[in-house]
């Protein structure tokens, strides 16, 4: 499954990374970038002061400089056409030198992030020589001992839905994995923002599989701060393994929410902070629409709260209409939205996506004033890898589940037996769910034009 490309050629970054006003004593040659803490990496006060608790210790700080280490190295190098993999050579500052240089938490490092990203990391530690970027001030944590799980809370459907499914929320420590504040909601504190920002200059690389580490590492500190071990993580079937089942042409696969880039981040975790976690995906095997579905029964929520969720990938002036940034509805991630919203038998607000209407004949019908939007070349084109990407995994057959069922087997321990009849049952509920939500636009649709019909497992 690992694509890798290994060649002596293979390019990429050598990145130094600096405390605060130390830029002056690095080699400024042009093969070596500096990103500067305080510059190009800046830590957020208010944000850092959240995860000020007892327990607070000097390696987590260090696990904050080199996730934001790893995510400037990853948007500064572009990726070549032709080639997916780069080289990264990255020095960090660190207060625990020792920690970071023993041969198993290098070692497990490495081999995460490879997996994650496809790329080649290597990585140097020298002494952090200044003050801590966090103060000595710390407190005791807000809640008692309650909580079960640490999940990553986003302003997605998944992490919405998944955190208030145990205990309406109240079993959930969330972490907000966004660098924003925002207006607090029940269970968002005490850790309620990405505590770092990256600056990089006309930013190259728009697929940021790193943004897995990230989170993957913010999470485990929240855990070992609580002193629990379960991290849920929300996604459900069709967005954790799709990206495995069906890369892209000529990309990694994108293993960001799959189990066995977890299990390495799990190996590295225990290596780095002395703390074992496990990251739960209790969703694996269902839909999103039946993600929804279950939180309207758990909870008897007002679906008005999903509402405020964001699921496209869209964050460009394409998205844009009447001057508000809205959801594009094309995407991949729209069209899986809208499917499992549709799924769970929820009618969105209108306005909520730019392009709203699929059942008309055509996508130029399907586009809004042209004073209200500016349009973009590509969004027709975003749509039909949506669509296709979609009815791809309902058609996929189950010759091509067998390698993937091994592989997700290996990494939860199941026996391959069940994994593969799980596998094959979530997506032939999926395909269920992607027909009728087709064949709900009706025969003229644009959209059924772009797709082939059938589905997953369909007898010949």
């Amino acid at each position: 499954m690992n694509t890798q490309v290994n060649n002596p050629q293979q390019y990429g970054l050598t990145l130094r990374v600096v405390e605060s006003g130390r830029r002056h004593e690095q080699c400024h040659s042009n093969s070596v970038i500096i990103a500067e803490i305080g510059r190009e990496i800046t830590f957020v006060p208010d944000a850092l002061d959240t995860y000020n608790y007892d327990g607070w210790k000097p390696i987590h700080h260090d696990l904050l400089v080199v996730s934001a280490a790893v995510e400037y190295a990853d948007r500064r190098a572009a990726r070549r056409v032709n080639r997916w993999a780069r080289d990264f050579d990255i020095t960090v500052p660190v207060v625990e030198v020792a920690r970071w240089q023993q041969p198993e938490v290098q070692a497990s490092l490495r081999s995460a992030l490879r997996h994650l990203t496809g790329d080649e990391w290597h990585f140097s530690f020298v002494p952090w020589q200044g003050e801590s970027i966090l103060g000595a001030r710390q407190r005791s944590l807000p809640f008692g001992t309650e909580r079960s799980f640490v999940i990553a809370y986003s302003d997605g459907l998944d992490s919405r839905c998944v955190s208030k499914l145990s205990r309406n929320g109240r079993d959930a420590v969330c972490v907000r994995v966004t660098k924003h504040r925002h207006a607090l909601k029940e269970g968002d504190e005490p850790f309620d923002q990405i505590p770092f920002r990256v600056d990089v200059p006309s930013s190259r690389e728009s697929s940021v599989r790193s943004r897995g580490f990230k989170f993957a590492a913010v999470t485990a500190i929240a855990a070992q701060l609580t002193g629990l071990t379960r991290i849920v993580v929300p996604e459900s079937g069709q967005g954790a393994l799709g990206p495995v089942l069906l890369p892209l042409h000529n990309v990694y696969a994108d293993y960001r929410n799959h189990p066995t880039y977890f299990r390495k981040m799990e190996r590295f975790i225990e290596a780095l902070l002395d703390h074992q976690v496990r990251y739960d995906q209790p969703r694996l095997w269902n839909t999103k629409g039946e993600t929804i579905a279950a939180f309207r029964l758990a909870t008897n929520r007002a679906v008005g709260e999903l509402f405020e969720t964001r699921s496209c990938w869209q964050q460009r002036w394409n998205a844009k209409m009447d001057g508000k940034l809205r959801q594009c509805g094309l995407c991949a991630a729209c069209l899986l939205r809208r499917m499992s919203m549709h799924a769970a038998g929820i009618d969105e607000p209108k306005g909520t996506y730019v392009i709203a209407d699929l059942a008309v004949p055509s996508f130029q019908n399907a586009l809004p004033g042209r004073k209200k939007v500016r349009l973009s070349r590509s969004m027709a084109e975003y749509g039909s890898v949506g669509a296709r990407h979609l009815q791809r995994l309902a058609d996929l057959p189950d010759t091509d589940l067998k390698v993937h069922a091994f592989e997700i087997a290996r990494a939860t321990g199941q026996p391959q037996d069940d994994v593969l009849e799980k596998l094959r049952s979530m997506l032939l509920r999926h395909a269920k769910e992607w027909r009728a939500f087709v064949a709900a636009q009706g025969e003229q649709s644009f959209l059924r034009s772009w797709t082939k019909g059938g589905r997953n497992g369909r007898s010949e």
